[in-house]
């Protein structure tokens, strides 16, 4: 820009609304539950404006409340919008409050979108000559660019000028109005052309240039859409008009007397207090310098823990680049001398099983660390050191169990070096476990967001040099001085990291026992699963997947004789049109824009008396499994080992549960025909079979052990069939009368009150009137008062502490327990009961497939293998020979994992397959 002042418009409202949606800080609240996500998200994009335009003149702009001109226009404008939520609305009175105090020019101006005035103080500047930048998320506002005005996305630091218009929507910026008549707006109600979208919009521009051009060769244009196009000529000048910013509002003063006063720091102080922007307060007593002025992203916290706050700091580093034998040699004695190091690996692919090593970084201390390229293999890379060579210098180093290793998801880095022939050990610390211990649910765990969350620092993104999409640079074609200093900071903040979380962690006995207790040995037991592999038979899947398409054909011909037309069954909208417009089946769940919901548990509901909701459904789940397994699975096949090697993932689920990707093995149907199916692809090697071992109702011998229930403690240590108990206690039946459909009821019971759920839901469930469900519920708190008195303390106690634990101290944060928003506060409430089982569940699979490893290393035999870990179970390779004392000797490790006042009891099955061994 010419100018060094420009004037920062900022679209509040398009802020707001998008802070509001976004997960990590849909989390923030007050300790009293009112919720901070949307005023934290618009003052740190305010903030990181602030930086980036030091001398820039910001003004704020929000929506007025009530109507606007056009609805006087068109009465339906924006009739499709839900309203504000409750906790979004109640956070805008307190941001206007900080906004004022902060001494910036703020516009509310009734009877006009924010849009408008923004639109009309641009329009000033421009005519002035000067520069302005509008920030905001709203694609409409692409129609005030031009050379004087350009659009800055702050949450995605994207920039658009004329030609970035261009670019992004395929027309010029005083086409988009266009452009946006054309297309329509269902979220604003805008009426456009039927089945006009960007790309039709775009050729008709481009070849007409103008909206009225389009309209007056409306009868040479072919075709269905030709007909949609005619049919809409007469709304087409009023779609025209509503998309068209106002660039004449009337304004108490122009741009250039809005002017910025001394910020208020008294209010701020007391408002940053009120709301516990801790941070910010931080900031404003002179205790948090701002982060460094090429670091544009301030930390953003989703703290539970007061401890948990990060002060914004500079890093200055020194990062060396490894090309000599007499460098690298110097770095080796550094690293041997050293009672830990933060190490990394650099590699071509995120498949461990496919990734060659391009080169590995160090730090031993913060600032200082170093990268040590390997194999760049561009044109003009520079000599390197050899590969070979360095990693024989590097095999007793890494392997020492002496010398810790610190890493960020150092499991990854395990698996890649174990096809160098190198076994790390040595593994002290896994920044992705620390913050993950510390707390599951207050950020994502990759490196990206630990450095922004713990650090205050925003670090070079892979893409920022490899780039991005089809023409993205494997690791081995970037050159190695940007190279160098990306990997060398991996290696720095991931240190920096350990230096941040450790303390922290180190303040819980708890916490810290379970990150080095069971994470942390886990880490390894994991690697070993993933290089080992499962076997499948490709052609049984393959031989699975004609036959699901044949069923898919089908349902797809059935589904369009209900409808009475063809349509495309996967489609969201076409389904909106078919089930509610075209069939009249009511709306009974809408999404966040308004439109009817096609989501799984709406079909599931609708399913019950309206056949084609069926179809869809079973439709959808064939669909799935086609494209996720059977279709899949024979192509994830290693062409070295034969076999498929998923990714465990220790650090995504909020309660310690694993998961499990490419492929997830966690979701596989266990009671379709079609997932029982999939189960007997997974095979046992010639002279082997498959044991599989899994916890008989862990959750309900947890929920026993908890609630310390003398009834549910006696059936359990007896030995009874807990549901067949149940049963007999609500229904007052004497054992030998309890029915298979008693049994099913009361197992119903059972696992539902675990997870929370209302009679409401068990009605629905079992098919009978919400009273009669509420009895039996009644009738099993009185049986078990126990489980009744543990549910009501741990939602008071969740609500006091904002967490709960698993028996072993494991924390689940509760961030919405205390939201003003009914429906998140209930589900955190209903989360608060079952987390402590389902966590302490994890915890004892996890404890379980550490003792299990133990035993195998002890044993030393290889030929035994853990594959799998699926929920509850354990997967084993086992040779024939030996199954039957190899079987009671894993089920005896399972059954004493860990100590409860109830028995663990694991059940196990043989095969030679999957399926077979249930």
């Amino acid at each position: 820009m010419t100018q060094t002042s420009p004037y920062i418009l900022v679209d509040g409202s398009s802020y707001l609304f998008r802070a509001y949606y976004v997960p990590y800080l849909q989390a923030l609240s007050t300790k009293d539950g009112h919720p901070t996500g949307a005023i934290t998200g618009v003052l740190n994009m305010i903030k990181s404006l602030q930086k980036d335009y030091p001398t820039g003149k910001i003004v704020v702009v929000f929506d007025a409340k009530g109507k606007t001109f056009r609805n006087d226009l068109f009465p339906e404008y924006k009739a499709n919008r839900p309203p504000m939520p409750d906790d979004l609305r109640c956070q805008i009175e307190p941001l206007h409050k900080i906004i004022n105090a902060m001494g910036l020019p703020m516009l509310v101006i009734e009877g006009v979108e924010a849009d408008d005035v923004i639109g009309t103080l641009a329009d000033q500047a421009s005519k002035q000559g000067l520069e302005t930048v509008i920030s905001t998320g709203d694609k409409d506002m692409a129609q005030l660019v031009t050379e004087h005005v350009t659009l800055i996305n702050t949450m995605t630091n994207v920039a658009m000028d004329v030609g970035g218009v261009i670019e992004k929507f395929g027309v010029r910026p005083d086409q988009i109005i266009d452009y946006l008549a054309l297309m329509g707006d269902k979220v604003d109600n805008i009426p456009g052309v039927e089945k006009c979208g960007p790309k039709t919009a775009v050729k008709w521009l481009t070849e007409h240039e103008t909206l009225d051009n389009v309209i007056a060769n409306a009868d040479k244009v072919k075709g269905k859409i030709g007909e949609n196009l005619r049919s809409a000529l007469e709304q087409l000048p009023l779609s025209y008009e509503l998309a068209t910013i106002k660039l004449d509002v009337e304004l108490e003063k122009p741009i250039n007397e809005l002017e910025a006063t001394e910020p208020d720091t008294d209010t701020l102080r007391e408002m940053y207090t009120q709301f516990e922007l801790k941070r910010l307060l931080a900031e404003l007593d002179g205790k948090s310098p701002a982060t460094k002025s090429n670091n544009k992203a301030a930390a953003q916290t989703a703290s539970q823990e007061s401890d948990d706050e990060v002060v914004a700091q500079d890093i200055t580093a020194e990062y060396d680049i490894v090309l000599t034998k007499a460098q690298f040699n110097e770095w080796l004695t550094k690293l041997q001398n050293s009672s830990s190091f933060a190490f990394d690996t650099e590699t071509t692919s995120v498949n461990y099983m496919q990734a060659n090593l391009v080169g590995v970084s160090f730090a031993i201390e913060a600032g200082k660390a170093a990268y040590v390229p390997l194999a760049h293999d561009y044109i003009d890379a520079p000599e390197q050191l050899d590969l070979d060579w360095v990693l024989a210098q590097l095999k007793p180093l890494l392997e020492s169990k002496t010398i810790g290793k610190i890493g960020q998801n150092l499991k990854y880095d395990a698996n890649v070096l174990s096809r160098y022939d190198i076994n790390l050990q040595g593994i002290a610390f896994d920044t992705m476990l620390e913050s993950y211990c510390l707390n599951s649910v207050s950020t994502r765990h990759n490196m990206d967001a630990l450095a922004q969350k713990y650090l205050g620092y925003n670090t070079v993104h892979f893409e920022d040099i490899a780039g991005k999409g089809a023409k993205q640079l494997t690791f081995n074609q970037i050159d190695i001085e940007k190279a160098g200093h990306y990997a060398a900071e991996d290696a720095d903040i991931t240190l920096r990291l350990h230096q941040a979380i450790w303390p922290k962690l180190e303040k819980y006995t708890d916490q810290k026992s379970i990150f080095s207790d069971v994470e942390l040995p886990l880490l390894n037991v994991l690697a070993k699963m993933e290089q080992g592999g499962v076997l499948i038979d490709p052609d049984l899947l393959i031989e699975q997947s004609q036959q699901i398409g044949s069923r898919l054909d089908e349902l797809e011909q059935q589904a369009h004789n209900l409808a009475g037309k063809t349509f495309n069954l996967s489609s969201p909208k076409q389904l909106q049109v078919i089930l509610f417009e075209e069939q009249g089946i009511p709306v009974i769940k809408k999404t966040p824009k308004g439109a009817p919901s096609t989501a799984e548990e709406v079909l599931q509901e609708l399913a019950l008396d309206y056949p084609l909701p069926k179809l869809i459904i079973e439709h959808r789940g064939l669909s799935k499994l086609k494209s996720t397994y059977t279709d899949k699975l024979p192509l994830m096949i290693d062409s070295n080992s034969g076999r498929v090697h998923t990714s465990y993932h220790q650090a995504v689920t909020a309660t310690g549960r694993l998961s499990s990707s490419d492929p997830n093995l966690q979701n596989i149907p266990i009671r379709s025909e079609e997932g029982k199916k999939i189960r007997q692809a997974f095979i046992a090697p010639q002279g082997y079979k498959i044991l599989a071992i899994d916890y008989s109702q862990i959750e309900l011998r947890i929920m026993a052990h908890l609630s310390k229930d003398k009834g549910l403690l006696t059936a359990f240590s007896q030995g009874r069939d807990i549901h067949q108990a149940t049963a007999a206690e609500i229904f007052n039946l004497p054992l030998d009368e309890v029915t298979s459909d008693h049994r099913r009821s009361a197992k119903a019971i059972n696992f539902g009150l675990i997870y929370g759920m209302s009679a409401f839901g068990l009605a629905k469930q079992l098919n009978i009137a919400r009273g009669k469900a509420q009895d039996y519920m009644n009738a099993y708190f009185e049986r078990y008062p126990g489980v009744l008195e543990y549910m009501e303390d741990t939602r008071q106690l969740a609500s006091e502490q904002g967490y709960v634990e698993t028996i072993f101290g494991r924390r689940l944060f509760l961030p919405e327990i205390k939201s003003k928003n009914g429906a998140r506060r209930k589900a955190a409430e209903r989360a608060a009961i079952n987390a402590p089982m389902q966590g302490t569940a994890a915890d004892i699979i996890k404890k379980a497939m550490i003792a299990v490893d133990k035993w195998l290393t002890e044993n030393n035999d290889p030929r035994i293998k853990m594959t799998m870990q699926v929920h509850d179970e354990l997967i084993f390779e086992v040779p024939e020979a030996i199954l039957s004392e190899t079987t009671q000797k894993l089920v005896q490790i399972m059954d004493n994992a860990v100590q409860l006042d109830v028995p663990l009891i694991s059940e196990a099955g043989t095969g030679s397959n999957w399926q077979q061994a249930h």
